[in-house]
């Protein structure tokens, strides 16, 4: 008798045991969509951004400070960074961001930009000294001989 109750005992915890399994097997999952493969992501981008780092990049510091690559030793995993004539070594793995240096602009698009803001400059400047003029002229018009003149104390 007491065998046959320890073996219906076991036989209904093995068909628990199943599902205690493939709760665990789909929290495993979970885990891995939400935890390790962003991780391994966001891991493969900063390899790419460190990778692609070219002299005149501006780069930022883990460390926060804001300075331009000057050369980049790849045998030694360094990088030299300018910042405002100080030269200073640091290993690619401080490096937080890299921005690509700015796009050079022609003679001919920085002339023409200066030609035409300057046009605009000077085009508000008469509207402001024609309005300035108007309203000079009508306050002009003061009679200092009258001795009942509220500007008097």
């Amino acid at each position: 008798m007491n065998n046959l109750q320890i073996f219906a005992a076991s036989s209904a915890g093995a068909g628990g045991s199943g599902y205690f399994i493939i709760m665990i097997v789909l929290m495993f999952v979970v885990m891995y969509f939400t935890m390790i493969r962003p991780g391994k992501k966001q891991q493969n981008q900063r390899q790419e951004m460190l990778k692609g780092m070219k002299k005149g990049d501006d780069v930022v510091t883990i460390g926060g400070m804001h300075a331009k690559i000057d050369s980049i030793d790849d045998a030694a995993g360094t990088v030299v960074l300018d910042a405002d004539g100080i030269f200073l070594t640091f290993n690619r793995s401080a490096i937080r961001t890299v921005t690509a240096a700015k796009a050079e602009v022609t003679p001919d698009e920085t002339a023409d930009a200066t030609t035409a803001s300057t046009e605009t400059t000077v085009d508000k400047e008469a509207a402001v000294d024609d309005a300035t003029k108007s309203a000079e002229d009508g306050s002009d018009k003061h009679d200092d001989s009258n001795p009942d003149d509220s500007d008097q104390k």
